[in-house]
């Protein structure tokens, strides 16, 4: 019996390699199915025959037999390399390449050299001179590599480095989720494979021996942890490049990926049936002539309309608004960077807002035809109504009186109309001095209710001698507040507490007791109803809280467009507090003081 202290270190050193490849294999057996699982069981196996066969054969001086170890070491070389990229492709998420035309000119050719490895003897068309080179106690061979052999070579090599480098890009790409486990795997390729092209260039000083096999140890215990505490296959990257994709294939907005220069460098399914746009033919075209239109600049949104026919040949993923025709896209645009930082392009989303631009036409059509019909049509019967009024008397006097008031409240109305359509296409912010807005607002609403009382006051926060000045859709901000004290006074009931004739009564503060400029609109009158309130917070009016007017929606709307929270609280001991804080600080006052002489 032959003593382990007896034999050769190459040979202990390679079946030790063998051995542990193959206790490795036991334990990864258990993870079978999983992304890259089945492949690095192929690897092991692989690198396992490549070793015992290299162990043995160091052991085995019979020149037959040794030549059979030689060529079973040279097929585990080959298909090493090549089950190392198909594990490195499933892995990283690109499991489809695997079963694509492109690995499968590496099995091709992992094939085609392995037969002609195994039948080398007859042809000798992968070496030549195959003869016994003892070394170290071992039974090391020399010949010499064709240049298919070479080519061989070359080959596997080329798949591991490919492989190598999809690990690397997964742990510069992903971080660290899977930084350990990917960055353990690539490193363990390096020793064996340096060692292996160490070997055949006959690099060192003893050239006949193949330290590659050894170098599978350092490469085991590497692998070992990545399966081990790195959990190889506890996660793994396919999860986030599927995701990847699915983000951007199926996504229904179209979306295109443009290069710095505005050149079209990726698409999805939506893009391509939106914009009938093949991307076999079309990759590498400025993204304006596809589209119709430049792109706004980064942060900004612009609208592109075109003419778009879906369920063509390409794409037919994308639902838009219409199925043919004119087509409507909101366009926005974010910067595109690298995991260094280094700006590579922009990413264009198109959202179909065809059926919003038709809704706002549409709108704002019916609100013009609207407003002029109630403008014309109620300032015709207030009129006869007046007439009706200064010639009646009695019963029919008042009848003539509510139709007079009733016209006035339909010409009311066109004008609230006016401001909601105001309201829906928008308005820039500027500078708005608060309290002199504020004093017009008042001023409007003394003159449209002449009987009531109205105050303006300066609250906690705000200085004697400036005006708070905040940066707000000017117009948005009259429509709040002006709405504000229409309800409070028209729907006065006259049983107030503030006047001892009970009537009409509003003040408005501005204050910075929140930090930021508030204004309230205080009263004294029945109060807001609950169904009121009710139905602004549920967004829709229903049967059962149907709202009087438009007063509150519109103050609800202005709200929003400044950015704004309207809240409304009850008063002690009647009456409502409303209270409208803008979003912002004002950061500017104007200097009120009186400096003339």
């Amino acid at each position: 019996m032959v003593e382990v202290a007896t034999l050769p270190w190459p040979a202990i050193g390679s079946i030790a390699a063998a051995v542990a490849s193959l206790a490795l294999v036991a334990r990864v057996l258990a993870h079978r199915g999983k992304p890259g699982a089945n492949w690095f069981l192929a690897v092991l196996l692989a690198q396992a025959g490549w070793c015992l066969a290299y162990g043995v054969g160091l052991l085995v001086y019979d020149p037959g037999v040794r030549l059979v170890l030689e060529m079973v070491s040279w097929v585990g070389i080959v298909w090493t390399g090549l089950t190392f990229l198909a594990f490195a492709l499933e892995y990283t998420g690109r499991g489809d390449v695997v079963w694509g035309r492109g690995y499968g000119a590496f099995v091709a050719f992992g094939v085609v050299a392995s037969v002609l490895v195994l039948s080398n003897p007859l042809h000798g068309a992968m070496w030549t001179g195959f003869e016994l080179d003892p070394v170290l106690r071992s039974a090391t061979v020399s010949y010499t590599l064709a240049p298919a052999a070479v080519l061989t070579l070359g080959i596997a090599t080329l798949a591991v480095v490919v492989a190598v480098g999809l690990l690397v890009d997964t742990v510069a790409s992903y971080g660290p989720l899977f930084r350990r486990e990917a960055a353990a795997v690539a490193v363990s390729a390096l020793p064996p494979g340096l060692a292996l092209l160490a070997w055949a260039f006959g690099v060192g000083p003893v050239p006949q021996l193949n330290l590659a096999p050894i170098m599978f140890i350092p490469h085991v215990v590497l692998d070992a942890y990545a399966f081990g505490r790195g959990e190889l296959f506890a996660r793994n990257p396919t999860t986030v490049r599927a995701a990847e994709r699915t983000a951007i294939d199926d996504l229904a907005d179209p979306l295109a990926v443009v290069d710095p220069n505005g050149r079209i460098a990726r698409t999805n399914r939506a893009f391509a049936d939106a914009f009938g746009f093949d991307p076999d033919e079309g990759i590498d075209r400025p993204i304006a002539t596809v589209v119709g239109g430049d792109l706004p600049d980064v942060g900004e949104e612009a609208t592109i309309e075109r003419r778009v026919e879906r369920g063509g040949d390409v794409g037919g993923s994308w639902n838009g608004a219409s199925a043919g025709g004119r087509a409507t896209f909101a366009v926005s645009v974010s910067p595109l960077s690298d995991p260094a930082g280094t700006h590579v392009g922009y990413t264009a989303i198109f959202r179909d807002v065809t059926e919003r631009e038709r809704r706002r036409q549409q709108l704002e059509v019916l609100n013009r035809i609207l407003r002029h019909n109630l403008r014309n049509d109620a300032g015709v019967v207030r009129g006869y109504g007046e007439l009706l009024a200064d010639r009646l008397e009695g019963e029919n006097h008042r009848m003539a009186d509510a139709i007079e008031r009733r016209a006035g409240a339909l010409t009311a109305l066109g004008e609230k109309a006016r401001t909601v359509e105001t309201l829906i296409e928008g308005e820039p912010s500027r500078p708005v001095a608060l309290l002199a807005h504020l004093e017009r607002a008042v001023a409007e609403a003394e003159e449209e209710f002449p009987d009531a009382t109205v105050n303006l006051e300066r609250g906690p926060g705000v200085d004697p001698e400036s005006d708070p000045v905040a940066s707000v859709p000017e117009e948005a901000l009259s429509a709040a507040v002006s709405n504000l004290l229409e309800n409070a006074l028209r729907h006065h009931d006259g049983a107030g507490t503030e006047r001892p004739d009970g009537g009409a009564w509003a003040r408005v503060v501005l204050d910075r007791s929140d930090g930021g400029p508030v204004i309230r609109v205080v009263d004294d009158g029945p109060g807001i109803p609950d169904h009121e309130i009710e139905a602004i917070e549920a967004g829709r009016e229903t049967a059962l809280e149907h709202g009087s007017g438009l007063g509150l929606w519109i103050v609800h709307w202005a709200a929003a467009a400044i950015g704004a929270e309207a809240t409304f609280a009850d008063r002690d001991p009647r009456g409502t507090v409303a209270t409208l804080r803008l979003p912002m600080e004002d950061d500017t006052s104007t200097d009120t003081t009186d400096t003339s002489e």
